[in-house]
């Protein structure tokens, strides 16, 4: 069942000048500065005198640039972009005990990727992401969201080379990405993502997530908000099971597909709160505040106000920085002109009996 917990407000900024509240957010990446690049490369350059030393200091730079950014656009929850990490499942395999790689696969075209192998049972040993999350809460003047993929993906974008089953991997997994949130949660942490890509392309396995889920969750206190992202996908084929996941906020990449399904989703059941994507993540093409604000209401046939989240559609990060940051900024624009015009009667809402966790 989602989760019965009342974690939204806290984000809800001290001056925010309306009654409505439509919490502004992003997926997670964000356009690497072109020197952040030069420098991952130059530290593997043999004939340069540029250290891991120095890597770190481009990072916290590059970190702290990105989460000023997001500030500048005005979102009510930021993160740093994950300007340290590489890729999502390379970057927490090489954190986890029992995963090796040998060597890139070539995945499309001329793209290669690092796909890790388990070669024995996968542990916990040091925290992944708490060091991240101390420097940019530091940094913040706004609260910080913290991404992780989640089991189900680390397991099906990996080589399997020891458990021979992708689901008890996965459960293994689940259990030390809520030893991670335990530690984060300790570090003050308390809005968390869990992003399972893998989902939008196995739907039929959307009882192994909620089986991740539920083993994630477990002793998370209720004022910590979780979160599901799910990219592009027939979600026909995980609705209405995905009201079953133990979370607060499902994000859903449907800005890309016209929000074709978005009916999939209005039948007045929908249990957890939706993070919407409603800006286009696959091109550079900046949408206008007004096509924004149509974008949202399409979130208003499935929820109330007071349950919808405003986000992009994906992680922005394989588009122009410029591109990135101004739909980022006309996102914010565009949800705050939403609430005006809810305060404003302006909008007609959908009448509907929201679906809760004792339903």
């Amino acid at each position: 069942m989602a989760r019965d917990a009342d974690n939204r407000e806290q984000f809800r900024p001290d001056d925010h000048a309306h009654d409505h509240f439509l919490l502004t957010s992003v997926v997670g990446s964000y356009p690497k500065p072109t020197w952040l690049n030069r420098a991952d490369d130059l530290v593997d350059d043999p004939e340069s005198s540029f250290d891991e030393a120095d890597l770190d200091e481009a990072h916290d730079d590059a970190c702290r640039l990105i989460t000023e950014e997001h500030e500048r656009a005005g979102l009510d929850t930021v993160v740093d972009g994950e300007m340290r990490r590489n890729e999502m499942v390379e970057f927490f395999a090489e954190r986890i005990d029992g995963y090796e790689f040998n060597g890139p696969v070539k995945v499309w075209g001329h793209n290669y990727f690092d796909k890790p192998s388990v070669v024995e049972e996968v542990e916990y040993d040091e925290p992944w992401l708490v060091d991240e999350f101390e420097f940019t809460d530091e940094v913040a003047e706004r609260p910080v969201k913290v991404p992780i993929t989640g089991p189900y993906t680390l397991a099906n974008w990996a080589f399997d080379e020891h458990y021979g089953d992708s689901e008890a991997l996965a459960y293994d997994l689940a259990d030390l990405v809520n030893e991670e949130i335990e530690k984060l949660v300790e570090a003050g942490a308390r809005y968390i993502q869990i992003d399972e890509p893998a989902l939008a392309t196995t739907p039929d396995d959307h009882a192994i997530v909620g089986g991740c889920l539920e083993r994630i969750v477990d002793g998370v206190p209720d004022e910590v908000r979780v979160g599901l992202h799910v990219c592009y996908g027939d979600y026909s084929r995980i609705y209405p099971e995905l009201n079953e996941f133990p979370i607060d906020e499902v994000d859903l990449e449907l800005c890309n597909g016209d929000y074709e399904q978005i009916e999939t989703f209005a039948d007045g059941n929908f249990a957890p709160d939706l993070a919407l994507g409603v800006v286009d993540a696959h091109t550079a093409e900046v949408e206008s505040v007004e096509q924004i604000e149509q974008n949202i209401r399409e979130g208003l046939k499935v929820v109330p106000p007071e349950k919808l989240t405003i986000s992009p559609d994906c992680g922005l990060k394989l588009l122009p920085r410029e591109a990135a940051y101004q739909k980022t900024e006309n996102l914010v624009t565009a949800a705050r002109n939403v609430e005006a015009a809810l305060d404003a009667g302006e909008i007609d809402v959908p009448a509907r009996d929201v679906a809760t966790a004792d339903d």
